[in-house]
């Protein structure tokens, strides 16, 4: 029996009311859940138990994060990304990155609440080496939220994007100034038409350009097409054989977007892979988690 089919079949025995008999008559029918020992006593199989126990867990995560305050939310996931090392320094550009102003002033605000610190300020502890500085200036920035672009300014950001990434053989883009201040101070729309003036330029895509540095390239991501950004999380986090730490990423993407997006990253998820999320998440998920999922990738916004 496959996970989802045990799921599957403990969700409609739990929706019985588990008198003894019943009970017994799961067990009796439930083979592949429980083993006989040499006694002959009746246990639950431990493999089968740990499964269970972190499919549930998924579910009750999920529930967790959705009721919270978006703001406490967030503040929460920071916390956690900033203290578990650069393996998950991908949270926080996305939190800095794909949320209004507003969103990450509140955040911030929720920070200072829960834990008696900045989150600048547990950042500039915990994050050590190149990427501190770009990280630190991700979320302390306050970003103009206007339409207003200037061509010209647009222009001259992308010829000194363009320029660094000649020379990054002589200069870390992480230790360049010009490339943090760009990136870490100027407004979303602004930025995007940095991006359409340095393909202009280089006859590239800003984020082709930086595939040698992670952290820049996911900052371009999110705050130039965090759509196609989520898209690219989700999908990774959907394979059958991804870790733990890159499934979790399927309940917070779904979660903190719901409200927000989650419409437009459905249809560049369809746009991308030729395939529905929401056939992904039913080919992927089980039980009440699926069902959930599936209620708020549903949703218009």
């Amino acid at each position: 029996m496959t996970l989802s089919e045990e799921v599957q079949h403990l969700t409609k025995a739990f929706s019985g009311k588990w008198e003894p008999e019943e009970r017994y008559s799961f067990r009796k029918g439930s083979l592949d859940f429980f083993v006989q020992d040499e006694r002959h006593f009746e246990r639950w199989h431990e493999d089968t138990v740990k499964r269970l126990e972190q499919e549930f867990l998924r579910f009750k995560n999920a529930i967790v994060l959705w009721t919270m305050h978006p703001w406490e939310r967030d503040a929460r996931l920071a916390k956690k990304a900033i203290k578990r090392g650069p393996q998950s320094y991908s949270l926080v550009v996305e939190i800095a990155c794909t949320r209004s102003s507003e969103e990450l002033l509140g955040a911030r605000r929720a920070y200072h609440s829960l834990f008696d610190h900045s989150i600048e300020e547990d950042a500039a502890h915990y994050i050590k080496g190149s990427e501190r500085k770009l990280l630190v200036a991700l979320v302390s920035a306050y970003r103009y939220e206007g339409k207003t672009v200037k061509d010209d300014h647009a222009k001259s950001d992308a010829e000194a994007l363009a320029n660094a990434i000649k020379n990054a053989d002589n200069k870390s883009l992480l230790e360049d100034d010009e490339v943090l201040k760009v990136l870490t101070t100027r407004s979303k729309p602004h930025l995007k038409e940095v991006c359409e003036q340095y393909k202009k330029i280089s006859d590239k895509n800003l984020d082709q350009d930086l595939d040698a540095d992670l952290r820049l390239k996911e900052t371009v991501q999110c705050l130039c097409a965090p759509h196609k950004y989520f898209t690219k999380v989700l999908d990774a986090a959907l394979k059958n054989e991804a870790d733990k730490k890159v499934k979790k990423a399927l309940t917070r993407v779904i979660i903190t977007r719901a409200d927000t997006d989650i419409k437009q990253i459905r249809d560049e998820f369809q746009n991308q892979y030729g395939v529905a999320l929401t056939k992904k998440i039913e080919d992927t998920a089980n039980g009440n988690y699926k069902d959930f999922l599936l209620t708020l990738v549903a949703k218009e916004n």
